[in-house]
């Protein structure tokens, strides 16, 4: 017996507009970063490097759309999250191989779907979070 589900991702079309429209915010707010877009699997369909972005923060923002895709929630949303559970999740989960448990990371949402994530390190949090709106607002998707 074969079962068929469909599941819906990101089109590239729409992860450059994303990642362009963050690096767009980012010029207003005056700093440089780095964005990236994956798909529901967590790979990445789209990527941008402002000029004199940190190079760590590549694999952060890579990071961070992976866990916002992978937990469909935004990477802000861990440390709450994590409070009611014990020390031992509190420390150890955090520490996982491409857990990103800070600001900066979206779930992208189709009709209460994800179909990816887009990330953006660079900044501090608040900004990157900024960005990260002005990406997934710039496809008509809402947070």
């Amino acid at each position: 017996m074969q079962i068929a589900i469909a599941q819906a991702t990101i089109h590239w079309e729409a992860a450059n507009a994303a990642v362009t429209a963050a690096v767009r915010q980012a010029e207003a707010l005056g700093i440089r970063v780095n964005v990236a877009v994956v798909d529901t699997g967590g790979n990445l369909m789209a990527f941008l490097r402002m000029p004199g972005a940190f190079l760590h923060s590549i694999d952060i923002a890579i990071d961070k759309a992976y866990t916002a895709a992978g937990f469909g929630f935004p990477t802000s949303a861990w440390s709450e999250a994590l409070q009611s559970h014990s020390p031992a999740v509190r420390t150890g989960l955090p520490l996982r191989p491409r857990l990103v448990a800070f600001g900066g990371g979206l779930a992208l949402r189709s009709e209460e779907q994800v179909i990816g994530g887009i990330g953006v390190s660079g900044g501090s949090e608040d900004e990157d979070e900024r960005c990260a709106r002005a990406g997934v607002e710039a496809i008509g998707l809402s947070v």
